[in-house]
């Protein structure tokens, strides 16, 4: 027999799992106002009204009473040394079937499994995970769980285009942190989605005000989490127009960082730095080539779907670089279907260089169509900073 309030979650679910009302589920033998007690929890369930509620939701009294929450409790344990897929596949399954559980129990197996659906790239169901996070944490009423829980909504929405959903949801994160003095790699984590999603919004003064911040920050927390929030600093430094300490900066973080510790932000890491060599004048494309050789070698060894697609966007952009148009239309095929593994941004870009191809070859009205629609699309979705990107190369082919 579930003793409340866990009855009351159950009972709760399972209403709203088959779409019923309070009065619906509480048909001719029961009050609604009773049955809104005993769902939150005010009421213990009779026998009399357990046997009438079962036979409403058309499931035996036994399966109204027993507790699933021993099942997510034994998932979470089995999860404990399993693959990072396996571990999300477990979990979301017993996430199905689970209902009166312990509310930290599920917030601890939703955070897995919204990590798992990061890792596969799978945005919009990883945006539900998310979502619904962001509400249990409010109701835990624990600050460094709502604080984490907004900023990983944060970088969600920032890979599907939703710049301005990102900024707010990093706001309210990062003013939680400071407000309640949460530990330093909270408040980091909520500054490194701030500085994203406000570069990303073009608010590059707000954005580089954070930076500085984010970098005081990062002298107190250490591993993968210090070399993203340096990485960071480093990207809006470039944006700023500071290519020399965007280098210094990248240079440190990948020097500074161990790949044993985290293999994917390793790669991440010398992919940026590709970029960002590419963005030196003159473009420094051997310095890029030696950072994607250095992922190429790595590759084998994680299994990242997504790094693949990075890295194969990146050496498309060494061959548009170099004005090398064979190499750089082999590599734009071996990319063609994939874009779902891309974040938005990553999506854009790759579109961008499509069409920096078409103008290579001559097919300026087609490219500059192309061009305007991206940069039209980047602005409706807030991503200021990239539509002026393309923008800026629209006016230079006019120009040309």
């Amino acid at each position: 027999m579930l003793e409340q309030p866990v009855f009351g979650r159950r009972l709760r679910q399972l209403r709203t799992e088959r779409g019923l009302t309070l009065a619906a589920l509480a048909g001719d033998g029961m009050s609604t106002g009773y049955l809104s007690r005993l769902e939150s929890g005010a009421r213990q369930p009779t026998e009399r009204a357990i046997a009438h509620l079962a036979a409403q939701l058309g499931i035996s009294p036994a399966e109204l009473t027993q507790s699933t929450a021993t099942s997510l409790a034994q998932s979470l344990t089995l999860a404990t040394g399993l693959s990072q897929d396996e571990v999300g596949q477990t979990l979301s399954q017993a996430l199905k079937v689970s209902g009166g559980e312990d509310p930290l129990l599920r917030w601890q197996a939703l955070w897995q499994v919204a990590e798992w659906r990061q890792w596969r790239q799978e945005y919009p169901e990883q945006r539900a995970h998310l979502d619904e996070l962001v509400t249990l944490s409010e109701q835990i009423g624990l600050p460094e769980l709502q604080s984490r829980a907004l900023a990983a909504l944060s970088r969600c929405l920032r890979s599907t285009g939703e710049v301005g959903g990102a900024v707010e949801a990093a706001t309210r994160a990062h003013e939680l942190a400071r407000r309640e003095a949460l530990p330093a790699r909270v408040q980091a984590s909520t500054l490194l989605a701030l500085v994203s999603a406000l570069a990303e919004a073009g608010r590059l003064p707000d954005a580089a005000r954070h930076a500085d911040e984010l970098l005081t920050v990062a002298g107190e927390v250490s591993g993968a989490l210090w070399a993203q929030a340096v990485w960071t600093v480093a990207n809006v430094r470039v944006r700023q127009g500071d290519l020399d300490t965007g280098a210094e900066l990248m240079n440190q973080a990948i020097d500074g960082f161990d790949g044993r510790d985290d293999l994917i932000i390793w790669m991440r890491l010398r992919l940026s730095a590709a970029r960002l060599a590419l963005l030196a004048v003159p473009p420094r494309t051997e310095s890029a080539r030696q950072r994607v050789q250095e992922v190429q070698a790595a590759l084998p060894f994680a299994a990242a779907p997504a790094i693949e697609q990075q890295l194969l966007a990146v050496r498309a952009r060494i061959a548009v670089q170099a004005g090398d148009l064979d190499e750089a239309r082999t590599v734009l095929d071996r990319l063609a279907g994939f874009d779902d593994l891309l974040s938005y941004q990553e999506r854009i870009r790759l579109d961008v260089l499509r069409n920096r191809v078409l103008l290579l070859e001559g097919e300026k009205d087609s490219a500059l169509a192309g061009l305007r629609a991206l940069a039209e699309q980047a602005q409706q979705n807030g991503s200021m900073d990239l539509a002026a990107e393309i923008w800026r190369l629209v006016a230079e082919s006019l120009a040309q």
